[in-house]
This record gives structure tokens, sequence and C-alpha cells, in this order.
């Protein structure tokens, strides 16, 4: 009889129980206060174990999102180049994650978050955490104008994901991307570094 050496195969169900776990911690306490071993209480596991299977709370938290791109890589990504034309950058960055196969689970995640609570707070946890934050400190944003900038960027995307995405109102819902990045970057580029007030 051969002896197999080495971690055993992790066992699908434990996964499962994690994710869903974390799923809720998330919902309920926000990125930034939940914890591995709140999430590991939940999921009635050690601790180790949701490192284990997931590493860092960051890679737990997309995962459980099932986000299909990762922002810690897009977001420096489009915001590197001259500052005022950032906006443009970050206007193409976002047409194309969502005009590509991955955008379906993004436009899946905002139709739920538009009808439910628990989905619409770790949406926000997602956009806040994973995607605005970043842009702040990418662009290293006044720190008492950061909060109104990310709010107001938010608004402004986020509006143009329901309207192309959801609801598909014509002629925004067909136009061509680069049509959408001319009209809507502008404004983009204010929130981002122009006034505000």
């Amino acid at each position: 009889m051969v002896r197999r050496s080495g971690r055993r195969p992790g066992n699908q169900d434990t996964r499962q129980d994690i994710l869903a776990a974390a799923r809720e911690v998330f919902a309920e306490k926000g990125f930034d206060k939940a914890s591995i071993r709140a999430i590991a209480t939940a999921a009635e596991v050690d601790p180790a174990l949701v490192h284990h299977y997931f590493g860092t709370k960051e890679k737990l938290f997309l995962e459980s999102m099932e986000v299909p791109v990762n922002p810690a890589e897009l977001v420096p990504k489009a915001l590197a180049g001259p500052r005022e034309e950032a906006g443009e950058r970050l206007t193409r960055l976002v047409l194309s994650v969502w005009d590509s196969p991955a955008g379906a689970a993004a436009v899946a995640m905002l139709r739920s978050a538009m009808s439910n609570d628990w989905t619409a707070r770790l949406l926000r946890e997602f956009i806040v955490t994973q995607v605005l934050r970043r842009a702040i400190t990418e662009l290293d944003m006044p720190r008492d104008e950061a909060p109104m900038r990310a709010s107001l960027l938010a608004t402004q995307i986020g509006g143009l994901a329901v309207v192309r995405y959801v609801l598909k109102v014509e002629p925004v819902a067909s136009a061509d991307p680069e049509i959408l990045v001319r009209a809507i970057a502008p404004t983009v580029q204010r929130y981002l570094t122009g006034e505000i007030t």
C-alpha cells in the first residue's frame, strides 16, 4: 500500500460554507469590520482553514462576491499616466469590463442589488473598498475631498451601468463605447480632479 504525503484534498462543502459565511459577515459588518476570525466562527471552522483556502481577507471578499476581474490590477493600470486623462482611461476601463463576458456577472449583481438589501450591501462594500479607495489612492486625492469625489464618481459610473446594461435605454445601450467615453469622461475627470464645489 502506497501512502500519500502532503495535504489531503480540501472539502468542497467546507469551502462553500466559508464563502456563504463570508457573504453574510461582509454584508452585515462591511469589509473593514469583518474579520477572518468572525467569518471562521460563522462557518464553524478554524481561522487557519479560511487562510488555507483563500489566503487574505481581500481574496476571500473578491471570491465571495464572485468578481470575474480584480480591481487591484485594473484600477492602477487605468489611472496610471497623465492625471488630466484619468477620466477617459477610467471610463474606457469600465466600459471594456462591462462589455466583456465578465460583465454578465456584474450585471446580474447590479440587478440583484436594486431589489435586495443584502446584495446591495455587498455591492456597496465592493465598490467602496475595492474600486473607489483604489482610485483615491492612485490619484492621491486630498483627504477632505476624497469621500465626496469618490461618491460623485460612483454616481456617474453607476448611472452609466444602470442605463446601459440594466435598463438598456437607447441609444446609450447600443452606442459605440468610444462615443460614451467622449461624452462621459469629462464629467468623470471633473469628479476626479476638477472643481466640485
